[in-house]
């Protein structure tokens, strides 16, 4: 699995998000998504928005995914930490 392959996965399930995804063992990776469906939902509720783009990679051939998850707006507004 590489960085790359998991940005485009969430990319493409979470339309209109944008991924910056990083991990250099193959195994371990961090995350930062924005995305406006986000908006309105707690940590827990876009965690799984995420980990439904990648199905069953989560536990397999991704060991550990590490997320940052925001909303367009609270990047304007300087928020990187949900």
């Amino acid at each position: 699995m590489d960085s790359l392959t998991i940005k485009n996965l969430i990319e493409q399930g979470l339309p209109g998000a944008t991924a910056e995804v990083s991990g250099a063992d193959g195994v371990h990776f961090e995350a930062l998504v924005t995305a406006e469906a986000f908006r309105g939902k707690l940590p827990l509720a876009r965690h799984r928005l995420v980990y439904a783009t990648l199905g069953d990679l989560m536990g397999g051939a991704i060991h550990a995914l590490a997320l940052k998850t925001v909303t367009p707006e609270e990047v304007e507004n300087g928020s990187r930490n949900a």
